[in-house]
């Protein structure tokens, strides 16, 4: 269909959306009075409220629908009371009361999250301050790859109508949604408010260019100015622009250039940054005053006028005082929602990739599971840097698998890592089960997104909005891979409340952890050990095409002490996962039965009744690990032992780790020289012994 067909969806303005529209800015405005009047109750919870921006987002909000998404920005009050949000929900999070529909308590003002049938979805999606634009894309992204598997019907033709200031438009992660959204053709609208200010930040301090001018710079990118005061003009530029995505399927930008009334949050007076110019020169664009000059030249009586005014400041004084009368949090709950409940493993695998029961290399063993898990479900895609094509992963973890199931589900990204991780909580959202795969060292570039985003998500919309993703991220050094191929990063991860974590140590495992990871409702992160994707060692966990999701939590002894070494007093227990299963394995090889190892095989949620049998058992304990030992996890672990198990043991508790270098050297000596080795681990073992 033709850009210029949409024109005839164009529907005239009627004086009661007029109307509606006066009423809904005459209520953000008392709002905005109270709040500042009454400091002493309203203040203690810094916000900021859509004042001069009221015109922009009203006029979006009463053109969204019950299918459509939403994903606003931390000053879009206004857009959620015209999409239909009752007021006192904004009150009630404001005062973060228990009854906050959103969060329960937990999230700032200007941070909604709405799961309804009956109004736009709101979903969790991180910072509201520009990175939740990131996930937004990838709700579209979601959008539409459930539309070309036919697996939800399009005839509603849903978009997503995503939020941002204009500062936001100099993050980074911004740009790579946007490029990724024209690259994808997805149906998204952008609309940036532009007030010239970002924080206390003028425009000439942190911008180079406009808004609209940096959306020339994306080479086929739909764009358009709109008047963000005038609410008439608003409403005709985003009703054409919502029917553009709505019937091509392809984003669009919208500029709006708003003023800002008065200052950006509301403990910081608009004096201390702002001089009486600049503020006096924004408030001649005051939407309310212009629209209701719109509305007596169109004949409506000051009466009338005034009657709605009289009406919303009663209804915002009565909304407001049964919010301030509505309970605070119960302290009690404070932990719920951590982690969704588990729901139903994955189903049963339908086919691999090899006959079952032949063993595998861990590379064959997770392209097996994946492609048990695609073939089994289709709302399952997978994506990453060199997945896709016919490359099928670097180390060919991936292996035929977009061959087989098409660029829509397996496909390459680009080296965005924050657009990687970000877009799988949107994709989520939308009932797509995205497993995602980023390397350790590009896993920082997506950080912000792991923290603020998917491991929040679940906690934040107070249960409404689990996130069930599956982060696989190559790991460790495979040798040779020096600085920014060779990294480690569990400790980081298991910082991250929220998040599961998998560290497997061979080929069953991997695939066993994989089908668990995809079957479990939040979000996963598998390490996966590049050094172990082609090993041909023998593999402790007895790698197979046919493995079934193993038990989270569940640690398992790969090697046995003797019973006369234990009886005597000369065993210990070698507690690890991922290599340095192999290494105590080999270092076990010449200690004569003095040595059980115990494989984590998880992270989080960590199998600790084990691990204090184990102990129990020997009275001495090494934690093994490839990172740096100073501040891991193999630190804590070792901490938490000597605190808990303190009564059975016989010595210290041991650490083996990596030295504490910046990165790990290209050369192999200097690698050597840095890493653990089955050497290093039996003379570690053997100070154990000896003590």
């Amino acid at each position: 269909m033709s850009t210029s067909s949409i024109i005839n969806t164009y529907t005239t303005l009627t004086n009661d959306t007029l109307k509606r529209a006066y009423h809904l800015m005459c209520v953000t405005r008392e709002m905005d009075r109270l709040y500042d009047q009454r400091k002493d109750l309203y203040g203690k919870y810094p916000h900021s409220t859509s004042r001069g921006h009221e015109a922009v987002q009203i006029a979006a909000g009463l053109q969204l629908h019950p299918y459509d998404f939403a994903a606003p920005y931390y000053r879009d009050e206004a857009l959620l009371l015209a999409m239909g949000v009752p007021l006192r929900s904004l009150m009630l999070q404001m005062l973060a009361k228990g009854d906050d529909p959103f969060s329960g308590g937990r999230n700032g003002y200007g941070n909604p999250v709405l799961h309804s049938e009956e109004l736009p979805k709101v979903p969790y999606l991180g910072l509201t301050a520009g990175s939740h634009v990131v996930p937004a894309t990838g709700v579209a992204q979601g959008l539409a790859y459930l539309s070309t598997q036919n697996l939800r019907s399009d005839f509603d033709r849903p978009v997503v109508f995503c939020s941002l200031g204009d500062g936001a438009l100099t993050s980074g992660e911004v740009a790579e949604a946007l490029q990724v959204a024209l690259l994808k053709r997805l149906p998204i609208v952008y609309l940036v408010q532009d007030n010239d200010w970002a924080r206390s930040a003028r425009a000439d301090e942190y911008r180079g260019m406009d808004p609209y001018e940096f959306a020339g710079g994306i080479k086929g990118m739909r764009r358009t100015r709109v008047n963000g005061a005038d609410f008439v003009q608003a409403y005709e530029s985003i009703q054409l622009a919502i029917d553009y995505v709505r019937i091509e399927r392809l984003p669009i930008f919208l500029h709006a250039k708003c003023p800002l009334i008065g200052s950006f949050r509301s403990d910081l007076p608009a004096g201390r940054y702002r001089t009486a110019e600049n503020l006096a020169l924004h408030g001649k664009d005051d939407p309310i005053i212009r629209l209701r000059k719109y509305l007596t030249i169109e004949g409506e009586t000051e009466e009338v006028l005034e009657r709605i005014d009289e009406e919303a400041r009663a209804l915002v004084a009565e909304e407001l005082r049964l919010a301030t009368e509505a309970a605070d949090p119960d302290p009690g709950t404070v932990s719920r929602h951590t982690f969704a409940e588990a729901g139903e493993t994955a189903a049963p695998a339908t086919g691999s990739a090899a006959s079952p029961g032949e063993p595998l290399s861990p590379a064959r063993a997770a392209t097996a599971a994946l492609n048990d898990l695609l073939g089994t479900h289709r709302e399952a895609l997978y994506y990453g840097q060199d997945v896709g094509g016919a490359l099928g992963g670097l180390y060919g973890e991936a292996h035929g698998l977009a061959e087989r199931y098409g660029a829509e589900r397996v496909f390459n990204m680009p080296a965005q890592p924050a657009y990687l991780v970000g877009a799988a909580l949107g994709m989520a959202v939308t009932g797509c089960r995205p497993i995602a795969q980023v390397t350790a060292e590009g896993l920082w570039g997506g950080l912000g997104q792991l923290v603020h985003g998917l491991s929040r998500s679940n906690y934040l919309s107070n249960g409404q909005f689990p996130a069930p993703v599956v982060l696989r991220v190559p790991v460790g050094a495979p040798g040779g891979g020096g600085p920014f191929g060779s990294g480690s990063i569990e400790s980081v991860l298991l910082r991250i409340p929220g998040l599961k974590v998998a560290y497997p140590s061979g080929a069953a495992d991997l695939a066993g952890l994989l089908k668990a990871a995809f079957a479990d409702p939040n979000p996963f992160v598998v390490l996966e050990h590049r050094g172990l994707y082609g090993s041909t060692a023998p593999d402790p966990s007895a790698g197979t095409a046919d493995a079934t999701p193993l038990p989270l939590g569940k640690a398992r002894v790969v090697a046995e002490a003797s019973a006369e070494k234990r009886e005597e007093g000369g065993s210990v227990v070698v507690v690890t996962y991922g290599m340095g299963v192999h290494w105590a394995r080999a270092a076990a090889e010449g200690l004569e039965g003095a040595v059980e190892i115990l494989d984590l095989r998880t992270l989080h949620p960590l199998d600790w009744e084990a691990v204090t049998a184990a102990v129990g058992r020997h009275n001495k304990a090494l934690v093994l690990t490839e990172e740096a030992a100073p501040g891991s996890f193999a630190e804590a672990l070792a901490g938490r032992i000597a605190r808990e198990c303190f009564k059975v043991l016989d010595g210290p508790v041991g650490v083996c780790g990596a030295e504490a270098v910046p990165a790990i050297p290209q050369h192999e000596r200097l690698e050597a020289a840095v890493l653990p080795n089955p050497e290093k681990v039996t003379a570690a073992i053997r100070a154990l012994l000896n003590y």
